[in-house]
């Protein structure tokens, strides 16, 4: 009974670090991207870091500026569908890490990890509407 509880316990608290930190999936991604091919090329570490944490910066930049100038809701919604997706993809990956050993039915592990991507993809739509609120509209 303490086991089913603490794995519940910890799935609770691993979907609500999920739930605050989602939009920063997209720089996280980029920069681990990143990184891993500039490091790849013998390139030293701290130039390696630098370059990654330049590209993950210009990416949400670019995102947050389409997002602000854009007057075209198609652009806009690629926009947003750039910050979104890897969300979607770090939401599922945290929730099949978490119960892929307790969930024997691979149809019921796949619905579940759906459901907390569509639903981490949600909350970074949610955050993501409220930098929009932000923006000057002239």
């Amino acid at each position: 009974m303490t086991l089913i509880l603490l794995a519940l316990m910890f799935t609770v608290v691993t979907s609500v670090i999920a739930w605050y930190l989602a939009i920063w999936a997209l720089p996280v991604m980029v920069f681990v991207e990143t990184f891993s091919f500039i490091h790849a090329t013998e390139t030293r570490f701290l130039l390696s870091v630098l370059a990654a944490g330049t590209a993950a910066l210009l990416s949400v930049g670019l995102v947050l500026a389409v997002l602000f100038k854009a007057r075209n809701p198609i652009l806009c919604l690629l926009a947003r569908a750039v910050f979104v997706i890897p969300a979607m993809i770090a939401g599922y990956a945290v929730v099949h890490g978490v119960t892929h050993d307790a969930i024997e039915s691979a149809i019921a592990l796949t619905l579940l990890c759906g459901t907390a991507g569509l639903i981490t993809g949600i909350a970074v739509l949610i955050n993501l509407n409220g930098f929009g609120e932000l923006a000057p509209h002239a």
